[in-house]
């Protein structure tokens, strides 16, 4: 039995032709899972892959906040984000904010195509595989005191 998995994908500008190939690439295995991608990404692999893709807003006018939020509302099973290493983006905290919280969620993230291979072939990935989520009761429990 295959499980479909909720399947994030972004890439930096310099990044597109990368992502692009890799989805290629791995188009029978991406064919089984639900994808969702932010702006131009998103359009470029619906064109390319000939497959649905639900595509959110460019990254820099909100769609980097909307796969955070997708995350927080565990939505998502895995964050393939084809950073550009060496050009500084704009929207560089909403980038720093997208990866925070794929870590605070335990949500794997594959932030180049080798990682992004290994994380869709590993046998977990189409496995009854629920990664654990963590618990935070103590945090939004907490006693806050207020001075006023």
């Amino acid at each position: 039995m295959t499980y479909r998995r909720q399947i994030a994908l972004v890439a930096h500008d310099a990044k597109k032709p990368d992502m692009l190939a890799w989805a290629l690439y791995n188009r029978h295995t991406l064919a089984q899972h639900d994808l969702i991608a932010t702006g131009t990404t998103g359009r470029l692999l619906g064109e390319v892959l000939e497959l649905p893709v639900t595509c959110l807003l460019s990254g820099p006018l909100g769609g980097d906040q909307q796969v955070g939020a997708l995350i927080a509302q565990e939505k998502l099973d895995l964050l393939v984000f084809f950073c550009d290493p060496l050009t500084a983006a704009p929207h560089e905290p909403d980038v720093r904010a997208l990866l925070r919280l794929a870590g605070v969620w335990n949500v794997p993230i594959a932030i180049n195509r080798s990682t992004a291979d290994m994380a869709i072939s590993s046998p977990l990935f189409t496995s009854e595989y629920t990664p654990q989520t963590p618990d935070y009761d103590s945090h939004t429990r907490r006693e806050i005191p207020l001075s006023v």
